[in-house]
C-alpha cells in the first residue's frame, strides 16, 4: 500500500491555538474532522491515520514545537517506511497574504524555522503547502506577529484557503505534486 505523510506544523498547547503559526495544524484539524478521524498523542506528535482510495496517509502534528519539527518528521517518515517524495508540509508563511497559499514541490525554507530545521534534517526535497498569514506588523515584531491570534474577521478569510487546502492534501495523494500544482497555484494567488 501506498503511504503519505501530511505534517501541519505549529506548537501544542492551548496558548498557541489559533495563532498565526499554528495555521499547518489547523488545517490537519480540518482535515482530520473532514476525515472523520481524531488525533493520537504518540512520539514526536498527534498522529491520525486514514486512507484515500487505498493508500494510507499518515497526519502528523509534531509535538516538538516548530523549531524542532524535524526530529518528528525524519521520525515517522522512517516509522511508516514513507519516501520524501510522499510528504507534504502545511506550514504559516508572512511572505504571502492572508488566504493567500503557495504549493511547491522543494525549494528554500524562506526563513521558516520549522522548515529549517526539516531541511536540515532531510534535506529540501519535499513538498510543501505554505498558507499565508499577512504580515501586517511593524519591524521587529515578527514573533509577536505569528504567535498572535486569528481575529474573527481574519479567520474568515483564512477558511476558504484552509477548506482548499484540505482538497489540495486529497489531490497530493491521489494525483501528485505536478497535477496538483497546476490545479491549485492560479486560485491561491492573492
Amino acid at each position: 500500500m501506498d503511504k503519505y505523510l501530511i505534517v501541519g506544523l505549529g506548537n501544542v498547547g492551548a496558548e498557541y491555538d489559533m495563532t498565526r503559526h499554528n495555521t499547518g495544524f489547523m488545517v490537519l484539524d480540518a482535515f482530520a474532522k473532514a476525515s472523520n478521524i481524531v488525533f493520537e498523542d504518540r512520539r514526536y506528535g498527534f498522529v491520525a491515520e486514514t486512507s484515500l482510495k487505498g493508500r494510507k496517509v499518515v497526519l502528523l502534528k509534531p509535538s516538538t514545537f516548530m523549531n524542532l519539527s524535524g526530529n518528528a518528521v525524519r521520525y515517522w517518515l522512517n516509522k511508516e517506511n514513507i519516501d520524501q517524495s510522499r510528504m507534504l508540509v502545511v506550514s504559516d508563511d508572512v511572505a504571502l497574504q492572508l488566504g493567500a497559499f503557495r504549493l511547491k514541490a522543494a525549494g528554500s525554507n524562506g526563513g521558516h524555522n520549522g522548515l529549517g530545521h526539516i531541511q536540515q534534517l532531510i534535506g529540501q526535497q519535499y513538498a510543501r503547502l505554505r498558507m499565508g498569514i499577512g504580515n501586517d506588523y511593524q519591524q521587529g515584531h515578527q514573533v509577536d506577529w505569528v504567535l498572535g491570534r486569528y481575529s474573527e474577521e481574519e479567520m474568515r478569510v483564512l477558511q476558504p484557503s484552509i477548506d482548499t487546502a484540505v482538497d489540495i492534501i486529497k489531490s497530493f495523494v491521489l494525483a501528485g505534486i505536478d497535477i496538483t500544482m497546476n490545479q491549485f497555484n492560479k486560485s491561491g494567488r492573492k
